[in-house]
């Protein structure tokens, strides 16, 4: 299949546009509705039964729930199953959720790994992709696990490792000068000559994987924490979690969901303006440069989604400024986890709202400290 070929029409996506409700037209997977423009949401929602036992690890334990066709080969590089690490803080008790140990290095992989699989089966073999760095990363790897030709349009201020790691795997790295909504742009415009845009954004596809965080921390518990908290930038890992907690309450498999805290670097968060000052907190947004390049997301496709998963968990969001993200990347390394920046908003996150967490609090390791630019690694 070359670019702009049609997708066979006995192939379906499980999404609908959540504005007029159809489905992607027979032959294409479009990243937005064509007829209204609207976002498209997975269809049917997700649904949580027990996960398979035996030799299967990772995401396979959950082939189950992740609405891939049922001839349809899950792309794996082994992600998920991470460890959940405790700490005693202050007499709280604290878990570590180690998403950065992750085949790429971030959570991203659970998600990439069900959206490439859709995009194997429907026997695509050209996509492109934009991302701060880990999203690009995750695709490039699983796109060269299933044999698909990979373009990923990165900004110009992603660190030079994780660009490094996107060309490894052998994808196209477009450099795109400006912040991050340029390289968005420029891949809008490279999807408009027909290459899919595998957008991790857009397509919730992958949405299944992320919620299999939730399924773990819940087995690695034995119960549902009190309070997860999470970097939030586009929100697709919020919306993961909250999914997945939110269909083992229906399922009867736990009793509560866990308040959701989602957390923004204060140079760039729009979510926490809304959720702090109302649509009047938008005005005083900025796209301003952050250590935590993995969520200086401007305009967050799903924000309004995002805030209002948060509050139905009883959650909130916190934004912390520079020198907090600094300080929490070198006390967790002292803590044993060597994280990114983007990771590191937890702790900072986490210290200034201690009082108002439910315990057990979970902490979401997001992304590697191999990833940093290595000029800010160190003391």
């Amino acid at each position: 299949m070359t670019p702009g070929d049609p997708i066979p029409p006995t192939v379906t996506f499980p999404l609908r546009c959540s504005n007029c409700g159809r489905p992607p037209p027979e032959g294409t997977l479009p990243h937005r509705c064509p007829v209204c423009h609207g976002l498209y949401d997975l269809e049917p929602a997700l649904s949580f039964s027990p996960a398979g036992q035996g030799p299967r690890r990772g995401l396979e334990r959950f082939r189950h729930m992740l609405h891939l066709p049922a001839s349809a080969a899950l792309v794996t590089l082994g992600e998920g199953g991470t460890p959940l690490v405790g700490v005693k803080i202050h007499g709280r008790d604290l878990f570590f959720k180690c998403e950065h140990l992750n085949p790429t290095g971030s959570f991203k992989d659970r998600g990439t790994a069900v959206l490439v699989s859709h995009l194997a089966a429907a026997g695509i073999t050209t996509a492109v992709e934009d991302s701060s760095g880990n999203a690009g990363s995750s695709f490039a790897a699983y796109a060269a696990r299933a044999g698909i030709a990979a373009r990923v349009f990165v900004p110009d201020t992603a660190s030079a490792a994780k660009r490094a790691q996107i060309a490894g795997y052998g994808a196209q790295v477009v450099r795109i000068i400006g912040p991050r909504t340029a390289a968005a742009e420029a891949v809008l415009r490279a999807a408009a000559s027909g290459p899919v845009y595998a957008s991790h954004a857009y397509l919730p596809l992958g949405k299944p994987g992320l919620a299999t965080l939730a399924y773990e921390i819940v087995e690695q518990l034995g119960h549902p924490p009190g309070s997860i908290v999470v970097p939030v930038g586009q929100g697709t890992l919020a919306l993961g979690c909250a999914a997945g907690f939110e269909a083992m309450r229906q399922a009867g498999a736990i009793e509560r969901v866990p308040a959701i805290i989602g957390v923004q670097a204060e140079a760039c968060a729009p979510i926490w303006a809304v959720y702090t000052g109302g649509r009047a907190g938008l005005a005083w947004v900025r796209e301003a440069e952050t250590r935590a390049e993995g969520i200086r997301i401007f305009q967050p496709l799903r924000g309004d989604e995002v805030l209002a998963a948060i509050e139905r968990s009883g959650g909130f969001l916190q934004a912390v400024r520079e020198d907090q993200i600094l300080d929490g990347e070198h006390e967790l390394a002292r803590l044993g986890f060597y994280v990114e920046p983007t990771s590191a908003v937890v702790w900072p996150a986490v210290l200034d709202s201690i009082e108002k967490l439910i315990d057990p609090v979970v902490l979401v390791l997001t992304g590697s400290g191999y990833k940093r630019p290595v000029e800010t690694a160190g003391a």
